[in-house]
């Protein structure tokens, strides 16, 4: 039996090349150098190395392109589209929304936000509020709230329509993941509003934290999809 605690080789190889990630050594489109090379500096078999990418190409942190070598992922439109929005048409083609963004202010964090990102009571967080369009129609409401310590400034120009490319480009930090929260609502007079419904209409609640690669919570996401003509798509193996 393998002593509590013990991690396979290849996990800690893994470990390491998240690291050199987060810290910047290995940016987004970064081509990593080949496996043998990786596995004489590091001191382990090409085979713990490949095992290492593996998991990373799995997790969609690396990216392999045939006869061109491994590079680390981009946030790119493509890619978000399908590891991170989720609210998909009947119809089941896949559409990157478009946005417009309602409120954008920096204020202390409400109870909710410090639970969801893990800071401290009277910490600050930048606080966006928009809407999302799929093919012109309102679908989502939803309210983002960031550290304003780890996305100084975010509020004061333009917020983007693709957020995460935007965290990794100006800021150097990498969405790695996010756990969600699914709940049946009903929309308030307000969100109804803004998404052409009558007040008390259902809607999905998606409640979202996104994790950077070094674990920290750097996002909380609530969205608010109308799910009429609509459905939330999630593929598990």
């Amino acid at each position: 039996m393998a002593p509590v605690g013990f991690r396979p080789l290849y996990r800690q190889v893994k470990d390491a090349f998240i690291k050199r990630m987060a810290d910047g050594l290995w940016p987004p489109g970064f081509l990593l150098p080949s496996e043998s090379v990786l596995a004489g500096e590091i001191g382990v078999s090409q085979g713990t190395v490949r095992k290492a990418l593996d998991e990373l190409a799995a997790e969609n942190l690396v990216v392999r392109q045939q006869g061109k070598g491994t590079f680390v992922a981009q946030h790119d439109e493509k890619r978000i589209l399908f590891q991170f929005f989720k609210l998909v048409r009947d119809d089941g083609i896949p559409r990157f929304p478009e946005s417009q963004v309602l409120a954008a202010e920096v204020a202390e964090a409400s109870a909710a936000e410090c639970a969801g990102l893990d800071i401290e009571p009277g910490a600050r967080v930048a606080r966006v509020r928009r809407v999302r369009f799929i093919d012109g129609d309102p679908l989502i409401v939803e309210t983002l709230s960031l550290p304003d310590a780890i996305f100084p400034g975010i509020t004061e120009g333009e917020v983007p329509n693709s957020l995460y490319a935007y965290y990794s480009s100006r800021y150097g930090v990498t969405i790695a993941f996010a756990r969600e929260k699914l709940k049946a609502i009903v929309l308030s007079p307000e969100d109804a509003a803004i998404l052409g419904r009558p007040a008390g209409h259902p809607a999905l609640q998606v409640s979202r934290v996104a994790l950077a690669l070094d674990g920290r919570a750097v996002e909380w996401r609530v969205s608010l999809c109308l799910t009429d003509d609509a459905h939330y798509s999630a593929s598990m193996r």
